[in-house]
């Protein structure tokens, strides 16, 4: 019996140091066990505490009356599957007649109190079942990518979500994209996943950094063209605009409408032309877009104008020929100018850290996610690469990247500084860095200089 009861107190406080250091690795070892045998014990119970129960159809009603049988108590949604997973559980439920997927998304707050998870959240997988998505700790304090991740061309995993499932980035589905940020935010830590996550495929990287390239132009060896001034960027973008009028003449060209082509092979943009004469599509990162917007003379007025119009015309224009925009800055609003709401209006990704002001949570979600305001501008300071992420489905999620050093964005860049495309039409922007990028800290006087 001692024995027995040391071996127990050993367990229980492995299960605490576990649970306090690696909350991972405790919910891997005993919290989903213990979690899975929760809900399935209360699970009745709490769906009637809930709400989420329905009376029993008419014909047992009527078939208890007339055997004289107990009257068959209310029925909760029946459970389909329960999977556990490295950070929870999901729970795929078949509703009942008269049940609706906003009734489960409801009571989202009191399942998670009545289950003791760390959230819940719902969404519908189809006509009559939820998938109901349950986190056993806070995976957003310590993110750990899972170590394989979905692989599809123009798709990156750049975080994690607060239910435990990857953030992707998928430039074939959402080709543009606000994200917005406050100093020391980790929109920058959001920008080096971005770039890390597109540098293994065949994808040119454009990069705007008119910081006098301190944030991209370490990066260079992968990217095919840069600029870190507004006179350059405006050069750049048209010379983007030019190369996306030259790919829908080449797609123009390739279409072949005739009775023989089948409508599959009809091109109506670069994913559609043959492998061997699709263009390479271009990933345009503007670092702080209102460095762009700003003017204070009558040329440097013209010069913003240009900007923001060549920008508007890529963003209505360059996704049928593989040209994405990753719109970034601290700040966004009306203020910087005429065009940059017409600019918004078609950066259907939004994501946004920490804001110093409301205004610039209503410019990223006030038009698709009105509640996703009040969770941007209520992200807390010390909890950096905090974001809201959502488009114009009108869904948001909390996700937070991984932290990147700027170091390991280098060396990624430099390893696959080999498939960096040269287009002709940036040639001139082409960074001269001809060898690999070193970091190299401040020296500190020794004492024989000092």
């Amino acid at each position: 019996m001692t024995a027995f009861t040391v071996a127990l107190v050993l367990v229980a406080a492995a299960a605490c140091l576990l649970r306090w250091r690696r909350p991972a690795w405790y919910w891997l070892a005993f919290g989903v066990t213990l979690a899975a045998l929760r809900v399935l014990v209360r699970y009745r119970s709490v769906m009637d505490a809930c709400g989420l129960t329905v009376p029993s159809a008419r014909w047992r009603l009527s078939l208890a009356r007339a055997t004289n049988r107990p009257i068959s108590e209310p029925r909760p949604p029946r459970i389909r599957r329960l999977r556990p997973t490295r950070t929870g559980l999901v729970l795929r439920l078949k509703l009942r007649p008269g049940q609706d997927v906003f009734d489960i998304a409801a009571a989202s707050d009191r399942l998670r109190h009545s289950f003791s998870m760390f959230d819940v959240t719902s969404r519908e997988v189809r006509s009559g079942v939820v998938e109901v998505r349950m986190t056993g700790y806070d995976v957003l304090k310590r993110v750990q990518m899972p170590a394989e991740t979905e692989t599809r061309a123009m798709r990156v995993p750049v975080a994690l979500r607060e239910d435990g499932s990857v953030h992707y980035r998928d430039y074939r589905a959402i080709p543009h994209a606000l994200t917005l940020g406050a100093t020391e935010s980790g929109k920058s830590v959001y920008q080096r996943n971005l770039v890390a996550g597109l540098a293994p495929l065949d994808v040119a990287l454009v990069g705007i950094d008119c910081k006098q390239g301190v944030e991209l132009f370490p990066l260079a060896r992968r990217f095919s063209a840069l600029a870190d001034s507004p006179d350059t960027a405006a050069e750049l973008l048209d010379a983007l605009v030019a190369r996306m009028v030259d790919v829908y003449r080449l797609i123009r060209t390739q279409q072949r409408i005739t009775v023989d082509v089948p409508d599959a092979e009809i091109a109506a943009d670069i994913w559609y032309l043959p492998e061997e004469l699709r263009p390479t599509p271009v990933v345009v990162l503007v670092d702080e877009v209102a460095e762009l917007a700003l003017y204070a003379t009558k040329e440097e007025e013209r010069r913003r104008d240009r900007i923001i119009t060549a920008l508007v015309r890529l963003a209505q224009l360059g996704r049928a020929a593989g040209i994405c925009l990753e719109i970034c800055g601290q700040r966004f609003g009306s203020e910087l100018g005429k065009g940059i709401t017409m600019l918004r209006a078609q950066l259907t990704g939004r994501t946004a850290h920490r804001l110093n002001d409301e205004t610039s949570a209503n410019m990223a979600f006030g038009d698709i996610a009105p509640d996703a305001v009040l969770a941007a501008i209520q992200i807390p300071a010390e909890l950096r690469g905090l974001a809201i992420a959502g488009d114009a489905s009108g869904g948001w999620h909390r996700i937070r990247a991984p932290h990147t050093s700027l170091r390991q964005a280098v060396n990624l860049c430099n390893r696959y500084a080999d498939r960096t495309p040269d287009l002709p039409e940036l040639a001139p922007f082409r960074s001269t860095t001809g060898t690999v990028t070193e970091l190299v800290p401040s020296a500190k006087a020794s004492p024989a200089t000092a």
